[in-house]
């Protein structure tokens, strides 16, 4: 049974952040044990504050075990503020676990919540964790996925303007993503038809309110199609994310940012989980920040940090990183 339980990383966070107690609060929920053997790379006085502050004794967290880097001094920064030293040692906690990731030591990464802001202010050269891991690891453009309650939810495009990502629906770039999200969830172990979203109303209605479906979009569905993949659509953003939660699509590729942000997180907004795909290693994040609010006040959910954990227990004895396939012409990373 020992064997079967993956072992899982966890990376504290933003010292300063809501990351350290959501991690304490976390390893004391049995569920988290009988699935994983977790590994927290974080400062060991943090955690332990932070396990004293939400009434989370160490006692109570099992086999998990802290890599100490002891780079977070509790008296040294404020909670809740941003500190060039607290996002240091995020990024230390971030580049330790995957080192040891890469080795083959832990299965899986899940990361707690960082501050760009206090990344910035410590001069780490990548503002946030997509960008780090794919320097650490070597991989140019890795794959988002969320998952909420049996959603999964694939981006074409994420932090850019909705003119731009209008811009950026081309059918290169579509069938280039088609084929990657089909590679993803096979990596996964997960089977079945993808659906592409819609992006106008009605997927345009024959060109009445926009001419993307017929011009980009049906053409990329077709060309998978030829290749062999199981794709439906263009499907009307308003009904796409209903059937695939009621089992009809394996996952929904959704063409931008809110699009596939808005479905999951009204369907479950604290259970809504990130999903980082072409790695060498599976890495699952929570979907929320830092909370500078509210950090230190023994307030914060641990939710979705649980969910996040399972997410990477359950995927990570299966999870295969696709080979890099060759860039198609006007495909181009994530923006």
């Amino acid at each position: 049974m020992e064997k079967e339980r993956p072992v899982v990383a966890l990376t504290m966070g933003d010292p300063a952040g809501i990351g350290p107690e959501i991690c304490a609060r976390a390893l004391a929920e049995p569920a988290l044990h009988s699935g994983a053997r977790c590994v927290v790379y974080g400062d060991e006085r943090v955690m332990r504050s932070a396990a004293a502050l939400v009434g989370s004794s160490p006692s109570a967290w099992g086999d998990a075990r802290i890599v100490d880097l002891a780079n977070a001094e509790p008296s040294s920064f404020a909670p809740g503020q941003v500190s060039a030293a607290c996002g240091r040692a995020a990024w230390e906690y971030i580049e330790a676990a995957t080192h040891d990731a890469l080795a083959g030591k832990v299965a899986a990464v899940v990361t707690a919540p960082i501050n760009k802001e206090s990344v910035s202010a410590a001069k780490v050269p990548h503002i946030g964790h997509t960008e780090m891991l794919a320097s650490l690891t070597g991989v140019a453009d890795p794959l988002t996925m969320f998952e909420t309650l049996g959603l999964r939810v694939f981006f074409l495009t994420r932090h850019v303007s909705l003119r731009r990502a209008c811009d950026l629906v081309t059918g290169a770039r579509l069938l280039d993503y088609l084929e990657r999200c089909h590679a993803a969830l096979a990596g996964l172990g997960v089977s079945g038809e993808l659906a592409v979203a819609g992006l106008n109303p009605h997927c345009g209605e024959h060109g009445l309110f926009g001419d993307e479906e017929g011009r980009e979009i049906v053409p990329a569905i077709a060309a998978a199609r030829a290749r062999g993949l199981a794709v439906a659509g263009p499907i009307g953003a308003d009904s796409v994310f209903h059937l695939a939660k009621t089992g009809r699509f394996a996952a929904v590729l959704s063409l931008y940012h809110d699009q596939g942000h808005v479905a999951c997180k009204t369907l479950d907004f604290e259970r809504t989980v990130s999903l980082t795909l072409g790695l060498p290693f599976l890495r699952t994040s929570v979907d929320h920040g830092t909370a500078f609010d509210i950090a230190w006040k023994g307030e914060a959910s641990a939710v979705s940090m649980v969910e996040a954990v399972l997410a990477a227990a359950r995927y990570s004895p299966h999870y295969a990183s696709p080979r890099a396939a060759p860039r198609r012409e006007g495909a181009g990373p994530t923006p």
